[in-house]
């Protein structure tokens, strides 16, 4: 199993899976060629992905999807309402729709999709096989009780841990783009990101990737801390945390 956080934060997103010979990309905000390159910095060949998987429509998840479908021959699964919301998409040959909550076969592997509540239809995924799951959950504005039976039993973990609630009230946003941002379909703070890792740990999670930080709202040193606190408690587990970068490619779970 390999994870890696290709781009995680504002301005683009990409996250890179590979279980049981089934490779994944789950968003494309970057450009083809930026994701191409950052790929090949863990080795690996954008032609040797299985597909990608498109969370919502958002212009930092899904920038690059149709261009790296077209050049590299990869199937895509995103919701109908993602395609309709996506016009500039261009051709897709192997284009896959589902509706948030069925169970997707993609060569040895399933993936579970679940709702998350953000401004538009979005979507929360776990990446099931014979070497564990792999549960991702970012662009949600609060973690309902269905987002934390979904995440159960994980043993890789890709959430959100967004902003800092003092530094986004004090900061330089405008009040309307605040109000989205902590809202029930903006967000989650690193506060109400350690809540919800905190209901997920056992014995078998064995790594955390911190992932969608805000440039503007947040830093990587308080992100990590709030989620240490959690961690250095008593816990089942002693996970490896990894905080996702918008530069660079993070650090990779591999076993």
């Amino acid at each position: 199993m390999r994870v890696c956080l290709l781009a995680s934060g504002s301005k683009g997103n990409a996250i890179f899976v590979e279980s049981d010979g089934v490779r994944l990309l789950i968003d494309a905000g970057l450009s083809a060629r930026e994701i191409a390159r950052r790929l090949a910095l863990i080795d690996v060949c954008p032609d040797s992905l299985s597909a990608i998987l498109v969370s919502h429509e958002h212009t930092d998840h899904g920038r690059g999807v149709g261009p790296m479908a077209r050049r590299h021959g990869l199937a895509v699964f995103m919701q109908r309402e993602t395609f309709e919301a996506m016009p500039r998409l261009g051709v897709l040959s192997q284009l896959n729709h589902f509706r948030c909550g069925e169970t997707l076969e993609i060569g040895a592997i399933r993936v579970e999709t679940f709702s998350l509540t953000h401004d538009v239809a979005q979507c929360g995924f776990v990446i099931c096989s014979e070497e564990g799951r792999v549960g991702i959950a970012t662009d949600l504005g609060i973690a309902t009780r269905l987002v934390s039976q979904r995440l159960r039993q994980c043993r890789v973990l890709i959430i959100e841990s967004n902003h800092d609630e003092l530094m986004l009230r004090d900061g330089p946003y405008p009040w309307v783009l605040k109000q989205r941002v902590k809202s029930q379909h903006g967000h989650l703070s690193n506060e109400a990101s350690a809540a919800l890792l905190e209901q997920l740990l056992w014995p078998g999670l064995e790594a955390v990737f911190l992932a969608h930080l805000s440039e503007t709202n947040n830093c990587p040193a308080l992100a990590e801390s709030i989620a240490r606190r959690v961690l250095d408690a008593e816990t089942p587990c002693e996970p490896r945390l990894v905080v996702g970068t918008q530069d660079e490619p993070s650090a990779c779970f591999i076993t």
